[in-house]
């Protein structure tokens, strides 16, 4: 059997369970059936050398899960669009002096040092639970890992930048 012909039978047979796993992460059937059916045709052109059914299975459950998440983060950021407030960079602010604006520059730049030298569970996590929104549970089901880890990585990479922000003051 050719082996697009053993993804086509496993995904055909397993159908029904992916839309099941599908479902209650986005809250629609509808919708889940768009994601197992996109995940089928991500999985299709993909030169990976698989060589059971049981890694097949688990590969098309993953690609499920992420555009299932995916879908959840753009539902996210079009209700805050929705919502009708701004992002923060399009509100106008209060003129600021050259110093200040050299000091809160300087704070960006040290912020962005400390992420990058993060491992890189922790730099996404930290982005994702600052800057996306997302909750430590989100982010631990995205990452594969406990939320307490989760925890533990955005706790330690928050006390370390706040040292190094006071740090840079004095």
């Amino acid at each position: 059997m050719v082996e697009s012909d053993v993804a086509n039978c496993v995904f055909l047979a397993h159908r029904s369970k992916l839309i099941d796993y599908a479902t209650p992460i986005l809250g629609s059937r509808e919708a889940a059936e768009d994601i197992v059916q996109d995940a089928f045709i991500r999985y299709m052109p993909a030169k990976t050398r698989i060589n059971s059914s049981d890694q097949t299975l688990s590969y098309l459950y993953r690609i499920v899960r992420n555009l299932a998440f995916d879908v959840l983060k753009r539902k996210k950021i079009e209700k805050r669009e929705a919502e009708g407030s701004p992002p923060f960079w399009i509100v106008s602010r209060a003129e600021e002096t050259p110093e200040q604006t050299v000091l809160l520059c300087d704070q960006i730049k040290t912020v962005t040092r400390i992420l990058q030298t993060l491992p890189v569970e922790a730099r996404i996590a930290v982005e994702m639970s600052r800057f996306g929104g997302f909750t430590l549970d989100e982010i631990a089901v995205q990452l594969d890992i406990s939320v307490a880890t989760v925890h533990r990585y955005i706790r330690s990479a928050m006390v370390l930048i706040a040292s190094e922000l006071d740090h840079s003051k004095h």
